[in-house]
């Protein structure tokens, strides 16, 4: 990764590795159909309301911060995208969910409704992504969709997570606890809002079957 100079205006376009695949497979699958921005690189921070040289200059700390690089890898890249907000917009849009720790046994079924706040029918239209990290410990279906199932999926875990994962979208998500023996054991579901961005995670616990067990003489 780099810095990109930011006295001028540059747009540095590349491929991600997802992208690279797709167009690698030759069945047509690569289509650009939309695009995003994000201010991941932005620390809001540094806004600085009492700089002695006034207002023109409560900004120059983050105008005058270092542009990086587009990077290639999708997991680590635009988590957190600008959206389009009305005029007169007060506050945020937060992702949020009843819940952020639920505990389940084996084959036991509960219902997540992630919910936006701050913005009237806020993720109606395209609604949720939910990424559950350990399908071995728990399932993840969609009990009701979106308005409009065309939203690009947000994916921000690496290959080898993601063989392990289930990402679904919806407004309504069911889990389930799997079978365990050994111990229990947890994962987390990551709620993506796609359209207002932002998130909200649940640490699931399911917890192991309890055995009975007998005990008595072999030659009774």
């Amino acid at each position: 990764m780099g810095y990109l100079n930011n006295s001028s205006i540059t747009v540095d376009a590349i491929l991600t590795k997802k992208g690279r695949e797709l167009l690698a497979r030759g069945r047509d699958e690569f289509k650009i159909t939309q695009f995003a921005l994000a201010d991941d690189e932005i620390d809001y921070d540094l806004y600085n309301p009492d700089h002695p040289l006034g207002t023109a200059f409560y900004g120059a700390a983050i105008e005058n911060m270092p542009i990086v690089e587009a990077l290639p890898d999708e997991t680590q890249m635009m988590k957190y995208k600008l959206v389009t907000l009305p005029k007169g917009t007060a506050r945020i849009p937060v992702v949020r969910v009843a819940q952020t720790t639920i505990e389940l046994n084996a084959n036991e079924s509960t219902i997540i409704t992630p919910s936006t706040v701050n913005f009237g029918g806020g993720n109606r239209r395209f609604g949720y992504t939910a990424i559950l990290s350990d399908s071995d410990v728990a399932s993840i279906t969609a009990t009701r969709g979106a308005m409009n199932q065309a939203a690009s999926v947000p994916q921000f875990i690496g290959d080898s997570e993601a063989a392990q994962s289930i990402t679904v979208s919806g407004t309504q998500f069911q889990i389930t606890g799997k079978e365990l023996l050994s111990a229990d054991k947890q994962c987390t579901i990551l709620f993506i809002g796609n359209e207002t961005g932002g998130r909200a995670s649940v640490t699931v616990t399911i917890k192991k079957v309890e055995v009975a067990t007998t005990t008595g003489n072999m030659y009774d």
